[in-house]
């Protein structure tokens, strides 16, 4: 089957101020990226629910809502309920991603791992047939607009190996640094879906911003 990439432009690099109309500018992404953080699992603090309630009233786009958050368990099912598409916690975050996954999907969403830049892949293969996409990080997580760590791609080509092998059954989704210079790279070596920030949101036209790292990205994976 062909793989199609997928594009979701990160409300980081929104303005804060105009979040409703911020979703309407990429209303041709595939998912909307909303980072959620709480001054704890990582220092910096973003959005909660209430925002998430209100961005997904009026969002064209499905939320994809990744929660840099302690105590998962207890907050991640309500990002479903609220009607995200995706939510995605953290391996490091979760006591028992398992139960995390299976509460996720009963309330209503595709459930997502992520793993940080220093968190080995192999110690989380296990639990990944419980989850439905797997979200690398490129970066640190916790702030935008840092560099792409590009060491990160060998997880990204165990996970593309064991789902092209039918032994996982995942969307492989990569988050930092996303842009014009790095998408061939994550493309080529397996990823679906890219979350960009400043390359979408910093553009005069964020539309074709998401429809020219589509194309980049569809020929590193064809080409």
């Amino acid at each position: 089957m062909s793989r199609e990439p997928m594009i979701a432009p990160s409300l980081l690099s929104a303005d804060f101020a105009r979040l409703a109309e911020e979703s309407q500018r990429v209303a041709d992404a595939d998912w909307l990226h909303v980072d959620v953080m709480d001054a704890h699992f990582v220092p910096n603090l973003t959005l909660g629910l209430p925002v998430v309630q209100a961005i997904q009233r009026v969002s064209p786009v499905p939320l994809d809502c990744h929660l840099m958050i302690e105590n998962p368990e207890r907050w991640a099912p309500g990002y479903a309920e609220a009607g995200a598409r995706n939510v995605t916690v953290h391996a490091e975050a979760c006591t028992d991603p398992r139960a995390v996954a299976r509460d996720i999907r009963a309330a209503g969403a595709l459930a997502g791992l992520a793993v940080k830049p220093g968190t080995p892949l192999e110690d989380h293969l296990d639990v990944l047939r419980d989850y439905d996409t797997l979200l690398v990080m490129s970066v640190e997580p916790g702030f935008g607009g840092q560099s792409f760590i590009a060491d990160v791609l060998s997880k990204v080509r165990t996970a593309r190996r064991l789902v092209d092998a039918g032994e996982l059954t995942l969307i492989v989704e990569i988050d930092g640094g996303i842009n014009a210079d790095t998408i061939e790279q994550a493309a080529e070596a397996g990823v679906d879906m890219f979350v960009a920030g400043s390359a979408v949101y910093g553009a005069d036209d964020p539309a074709k911003a998401i429809a020219a790292l589509r194309q980049q990205a569809a020929a590193a994976m064809h080409g």
